[in-house]
C-alpha cells in the first residue's frame, strides 16, 4: 500500500494548535516540505483546518493538521474556534507553537490544560527563535526553533515522534488471536450494498492484519459458507463474519470453531470494547418512543438494505416489540447534546480513527448515553454476543 493510499483512520494524527501569528503554518510546511498552508504576517491567514498526509518515521504514516489561531476574533472567528476545539477530539498528538519572542500568555496555558484534560501527548515548540538573543535549552517537552531558517525542524520532529506511547503504535486486529499457518475464515456479503468491485475497508484490514502473523485469510460469501466449512480438510482457526449475517452464519459454524465479527474486532481494536458490550444490554430497557441514534463514521449512498438505517432499525424494532423513534449521524456528525437518546449504536469506526471514536464513546458516557456497536447489538439480538467474544480479555464480561 503507498503512503498516499493508508486510510485516514490508520494514520496518527498530529495537530498544531496556538494563536494566531505564532508561526504555526510556517513550522507546518517546514515539517512536510511543502507549502501546505498559506503563510502570512496578517493575522487569522488559516481559518478552516487544513490536513496533510506524509511519512514521518517511526511513527509512518500520519496526518499533519492545521488549525486556526485560538485568539482569532468576531463571529467569524468563534466560529473556527469552535472547528480548532473539535479537531482535538481527533487528534493523537499535539504540538503547541508559540511566538518565542512573545512568550506564552493564558491562551496558550488554557490549550496545554485541554491537552492534559483529554490525554493528549503535547510538546511546546517556540517558533521564531532567530529573534531571541540567547536560545533557552529544550526540555523533555520543548524545543526553540525557527522556521524561517529551518532551524532544528529535523530535532522537532525527532521529538515528535516519541511523544507517543509504544502500545499505541504496535496494535493489531486479529494478528495476536492467531498463529502462523492458522487458517481464518472471512465471510462476505456480496449483496446490493456492497461496493461495487472492492472490499470494505474492515474486510481490507483484517486480512492484512491475518497475513501479518503469517496465517491465511480464505473468503467466501454467506450464501457458500456452510458448503465450503464441511468441506474444508482442516478445521479453521477462527471465523469472521460480517455483522449482518451473523445470526445465519452462527447456525452454520460449528460450535467448536470461535467466532466473531469485523465490528466486534474494529472495537476491539479501537478500545471501546468492553464500553460497547455493557451499553448494549440497554436494549432491554427501551420503550416505546424512546429514540436511538444510529451512527456511521463514513459517509455513502444509501442502498435500499443499508444495515445502519434499515436492517438494524427493523431488527430492533422487532427484538424489542416497542415503537422506536430513528435518527442517524453519519460522516464527522455527532451531536454535542445526546439527552433526547436512550441508545447510541455506532457503526464499527473503520473511517474514523481511535481518538474520535474514543471520544464519541466518552461524550456518551459523560451524558449517561449508553454506548454500543453494530456487531455487538447484532450479535446481542441474536444470542450469540459471548460466543463472540473470543478474545482472551473478555471472556468473563458478560
Amino acid at each position: 500500500m503507498s503512503l498516499n493510499s493508508t486510510p485516514t483512520a490508520n494514520r496518527i494524527h498530529i495537530g498544531f494548535f496556538g494563536k494566531r501569528n505564532a508561526g504555526k503554518s510556517s513550522i507546518v510546511n517546514a515539517i512536510t516540505g511543502q507549502q501546505l498552508s498559506i503563510v502570512s504576517d496578517t493575522k487569522g491567514t488559516t481559518t478552516d483546518p487544513v490536513f496533510k498526509s506524509l511519512e514521518l518515521l517511526p511513527l509512518g504514516p500520519v496526518t499533519v493538521i492545521d488549525t486556526a489561531g485560538f485568539d482569532d476574533i468576531g463571529e467569524l472567528g468563534s466560529l473556527r474556534i469552535q472547528k480548532t476545539l473539535k479537531i482535538l477530539n481527533k487528534t493523537d498528538i499535539a504540538v503547541l507553537v508559540v511566538d518565542a519572542s512573545i512568550g506564552m500568555d493564558s491562551s496558550d496555558n488554557e490549550f496545554i490544560s485541554l491537552f492534559k484534560k483529554k490525554s493528549i501527548p503535547y510538546c511546546i515548540v517556540y517558533n521564531k527563535s532567530e529573534l531571541l538573543d540567547t536560545i533557552p535549552d529544550d526540555t523533555e517537552n520543548t524545543i526553540y526553533v525557527s522556521a524561517l531558517n529551518n532551524t532544528k525542524i529535523y530535532e522537532l520532529k525527532e521529538k515528535i515522534s516519541k511523544l507517543l506511547p509504544e502500545d499505541k503504535l504496535n496494535k493489531h486486529i486479529v494478528a495476536d488471536l492467531i498463529k502462523p499457518l492458522d487458517l481464518a475464515i472471512l465471510v462476505i456479503p456480496i449483496d446490493e450494498s456492497a461496493p461495487k468491485g472492492r472490499l470494505i475497508l474492515p474486510q481490507q484490514q483484517v486480512i492484512r492484519d491475518i497475513l501479518e502473523a503469517g496465517a491465511s485469510a480464505l473468503t467466501v460469501k454467506d450464501t457458500e459458507f456452510k458448503a465450503v466449512i464441511s468441506s474444508l480438510g482442516i478445521k479453521p482457526a477462527l471465523v469472521i463474519t460480517d455483522s449482518q449475517v451473523f445470526g445465519k452464519i452462527s447456525k452454520e459454524c460449528p460450535d467448536d470453531i470461535p467466532l466473531t465479527s469485523f465490528s466486534i474486532l474494529l472495537a476491539r481494536f479501537k478500545g471501546y470494547l468492553e464500553t460497547a458490550v455493557k451499553g448494549v444490554k440497554a436494549i432491554e430497557e427501551l420503550k416505546d418512543n424512546d429514540t436511538v441514534l444510529i451512527s456511521e463514521g463514513c459517509t455513502h449512498h444509501r442502498q435500499c438494505n443499508d444495515i445502519g438505517t434499515v436492517k438494524l432499525p427493523k431488527l430492533l424494532t422487532s427484538y424489542t416489540d416497542k415503537k422506536l423513534n430513528f435518527e442517524f449521524t453519519s460522516g464527522t456528525e455527532f451531536p454535542d447534546n445526546l439527552d433526547k437518546y436512550s441508545l447510541v449504536i455506532h457503526c464499527g469506526g473503520c473511517m474514523l480513527n481511535e481518538r474520535e471514536v474514543m471520544y464519541r464513546m466518552n461524550h456518551s458516557v459523560s451524558c449517561n448515553t449508553p454506548f454500543t456497536n453494530y456487531g455487538t447489538a447484532i450479535a446481542y439480538m441474536n444470542g450469540i454476543l459471548k460466543k463472540s467474544l473470543i478474545m482472551p480479555e473478555f471472556k468473563d464480561i458478560l
